[in-house]
């Protein structure tokens, strides 16, 4: 693990390097954090199984606090992943959310923060899932770590191609509508790892609670490269 907070370590030493990940300005007064645990009432009311239900909760809520854009869900514990038995596990539900989670208009453009080169892609195309889906491998002195971005648009995996580089700030895909984006209300999964642990196309975004400490390490804070003051 030391390897991960090393990793912390030089991404917080960077700030300054990252461009934006999405065409958003997620420090502006139109973003508020949404909460998505248990104590959330609304949530508790809608059929998280009907996608429709569920986004017009999510617009219910920006609508709530003045705002367009939510942000939030970093190690988040969630209930929402109940809606689908693709997060089930024998003995405890996965529920620990383990990337940041920015909720916004379909079609919103998605960029590279750093020079990258693509680790992998796929449609992870189960209800609940990620959808289409983008691994990007970056290095910072010497580091090599990964950015996840999941419930794309289909085109956005068109013509992509493993080891294709892509520089700092360069559109790689756009926020995906549901259905194909895995069935949610339209919004970014973005997501760092310190390793893919063999893995390709897909990586866990939901952990079990027992797992939050080997998590936490393995994926640091994303607000670490998106730098959200909302999020601080």
């Amino acid at each position: 693990m030391q390897q991960s907070n090393k990793l912390s370590e030089t991404l917080s030493r960077h700030s300054y390097a990252f461009a934006p990940v999405l065409a958003a300005d997620l420090n502006a007064d139109n973003v508020c954090t949404l909460d998505f645990t248990a104590a959330n009432t609304l949530l508790q009311q809608t059929d998280l199984q009907d996608t429709a239900a569920f986004n017009a909760a999510v617009q219910k809520m920006l609508q709530a606090k003045g705002a367009t854009v939510g942000v939030g869900g970093y190690l988040e514990d969630r209930f929402i992943y109940r809606r689908s038995q693709h997060f089930d596990v024998a003995s405890e539900s996965r529920n620990l959310h383990l990337g940041v989670d920015v909720w916004l208009e379909a079609g919103t453009a998605v960029f590279t923060p750093l020079d990258a080169v693509v680790h992998s892609f796929a449609d992870n195309d189960n209800f609940g899932d990620y959808g289409p889906t983008i691994i990007l491998q970056h290095e910072l002195e010497g580091i090599t770590f990964y950015t996840l971005y999941g419930h794309l648009t289909r085109t956005s995996l068109q013509g992509l191609q493993i080891g294709q580089h892509f520089a700092k700030g360069v559109k790689i895909a756009e926020v995906g509508p549901y259905p194909e984006n895995g069935h949610w209300p339209p919004h970014l999964h973005f997501q760092v790892m310190a390793s893919m642990e063999g893995k390709q196309g897909d990586y866990p975004g939901v952990a079990t609670s027992a797992e939050k400490d080997k998590y936490r390490q393995l994926c640091p804070n994303p607000n670490l490269i998106l730098q959200c003051r909302h999020l601080a």
